[in-house]
């Protein structure tokens, strides 16, 4: 069986990418990268360009972007049960995470705000708009894609509880609820327990 290897740091997205591994059950290897020149030698550049984590290789294969290494693997490992039945609504959320919530909050925390009328130029349109089609989204169904929890899930979910944790995102209860429903997962539990003892190291 070709070998799942994660490039990560534990004080990244690659967190979420760990978690993913967990719950596909599959064996893997976690390098941890130092932020600067560990992520810049010609050798991690080989496998991304960017420079950046996280980064999976499988095999010969690499897959890079935090969406689409939990993608990959839910759809790699079928078995994990990690992909819905309901595909439209699972790659409508992978995206909505990756494009306008990340955006709209990456803006936010930099102070960017978009001025009404050139709201257009914006994949997000606005913060607030964002956040309430996540909470109006969520009042409705226990998961992403309904009643049965996903790698959408683990990618969306994520980063509702990065935006939690960081109060880049309102602590409303819809989103509490939602977080403490996901959080509690063994997946999830082994997945920051072993990054947490890579930062106390």
């Amino acid at each position: 069986m070709d070998a799942l290897t994660l490039y990560t740091n534990p004080q990244s997205r690659g967190r979420t990418s760990r978690w993913m591994l967990e719950e596909t059950g599959q064996p893997y290897t976690a390098v941890s990268l130092d932020y600067g020149p560990a992520m810049k030698t010609p050798a991690f550049l080989a496998l991304n360009p960017m420079g950046k984590v996280p980064c999976l290789t499988h095999g010969k294969h690499v897959v890079t972007e935090g969406g689409a290494i939990c993608t990959y693997l839910a759809d790699r490992f079928p078995a994990s049960g990690l992909m819905p039945a309901d595909r439209a609504s699972f790659y409508r959320w992978m995206f909505f995470a990756a494009g306008p919530l990340e955006q709209a909050v990456t803006n936010r925390a930099l102070g960017v705000e978009v001025p009404a009328d050139k709201r257009g130029f914006v994949g997000y349109g606005h913060y607030d708009l964002v956040i309430s089609t996540l909470t109006d989204h969520l009042a409705k169904t226990p998961y992403f894609c309904g009643d049965t929890f996903s790698a959408a899930d683990v990618y969306a979910g994520s980063a509702i509880g990065f935006g939690l944790h960081f109060n880049s995102l309102p602590a409303v209860p819809v989103f509490v609820d939602y977080w403490a429903r996901i959080s509690d997962r063994p997946a999830h539990q082994r997945a920051s327990a072993a990054d947490d003892a890579l930062i106390e190291e």
